[in-house]
């Protein structure tokens, strides 16, 4: 930036000090840089403030020359330069009163580069903050949750049954068939898998117990679970999370409407009821696969099948494996709609808060099922 007044044949820039006065005179700008440079550090103090400095003979300026001046003179007094140099052009101040205020600005300290150790420490620690952010909302949501199915039990007429009905079905019995499927071929690949290392002991008769106890016990509820919560969760969460960014539930607000008794309670009802449903579903489809490997595979008959699961399984384990049901389907559902209410209002956050309610159900399912599994365990159950 050079001022519209600056000559170009002018002579480079001066510094003369005499009885308390400094005139600076001559040509200030890009050009002269190094010359005028070495005469302002001569000068390591700067300029005295009881020192007149006078202006009025400086020939050129640009913005090179006007930041060693205020180096010379200081940025306090050089974005005042308007009260004691007046007779300057307009242009001429306002390049230096600019260029004083900008290096009177502190400069913010430069970041010393961090080990990759501590930058590993740093993101370890907002992942944790993060999570323990998110479990104590999830604990918060429960609590909402709890609070409005309890105010709602004893009031039938504030039940929404065609909303019930709606979401069991779609969570329910247009999940049966992926259900079955799933389990039985889990249950073949399970009774096959087993029958490979008890025959090696002469004991592929267990492969039934091996079956039975796996699919009443943990694979029945745990397959259901996990396909529900992919399945469903992520609906819960797309549906909300579309009427959050559309503000369709600002809008049941404002009609006086709960959105938990709304869009919550029936959904969360519905997965509880679905859920123990597609369990036994599971149980029986994962149990008829391992059947149908050990009659046409390992040679056991339909009828000795049947006798070793009456004789050898205990309804115990049936009952296990049933009692987790309602647990996983509360959490697959508070999670799926909670993520739908983090929704802030674009389709990016629609898919984040989709991927994340899946990956969140499934988390908690399987962390959920072990904590389970070592608790029956400890009881002998």
């Amino acid at each position: 930036m050079v001022s519209n007044d600056a000559s170009n044949d002018a002579s480079p820039g001066r510094l003369n000090e005499t009885a308390g006065r400094l005139q600076i005179s001559g040509d200030w700008t890009l050009a002269h840089h190094g010359a005028l440079r070495q005469q302002v550090r001569a000068r390591s103090g700067g300029v005295d403030t009881d020192d007149a400095v006078d202006l009025s003979d400086l020939a050129g300026l640009d913005t090179a020359g006007a930041r060693l001046l205020v180096e010379l003179v200081g940025a306090e007094r050089m974005a005042n330069v308007g009260q004691w140099a007046a007779d300057l052009p307009r242009s001429r101040l306002a390049l230096l009163e600019t260029v004083a205020q900008v290096l009177r600005e502190p400069l913010e300290p430069e970041t010393p580069p961090r080990a990759p150790l501590t930058d590993w420490l740093v993101d370890v620690g907002e992942r944790v903050g993060a999570l323990w952010h998110q479990q104590r909302l999830l604990l918060a949501f429960i609590g909402l949750t709890l609070t409005t199915l309890f105010a709602n039990l004893l009031r039938p007429w504030r039940w929404r049954m065609t909303a019930l009905v709606s979401h069991v079905h779609q969570t329910g019995l247009n999940a049966v068939p992926i259900v079955a499927l799933l389990t039985f071929l889990v249950g073949a690949v399970v009774a096959f898998l087993g029958a490979t290392v008890l025959r090696d002991f002469g004991a592929t008769i267990f492969t039934v117990n091996l079956v039975a106890f796996a699919f009443l016990r943990e694979f029945g509820v745990l397959l259901a679970a996990i396909l529900l919560a992919g399945r469903t969760a992520s609906a819960f969460t797309a549906q909300i999370g579309a009427m959050q960014a559309n503000e369709e539930i600002d809008a049941i607000r404002a009609l006086g409407l709960d959105p938990m008794e709304l869009l919550v309670l029936p959904r969360l009802l519905a997965m509880m009821i679905t859920l123990p449903i597609l369990t036994f579903i599971g149980m029986l489809s994962g149990i008829l696969g391992g059947a149908m490997v050990c009659i046409f595979m390992l040679d056991i008959s339909t009828a000795q099948f049947l006798s070793i699961l009456q004789r050898d399984i205990p309804l115990n384990h049936f009952l296990v494996g049933l009692v987790k049901a309602p647990i996983f389907a509360f959490l697959i559902a508070v999670i799926g709609c909670l993520e739908g209410f983090k929704v802030t209002g674009s389709a990016q956050s629609v898919g984040e808060h989709t991927t994340s309610s899946v990956v969140q159900s499934i988390f908690m399912v399987i962390l959920l099922d072990a904590v389970a599994a070592l608790f029956f365990m400890e009881m002998g159950w």
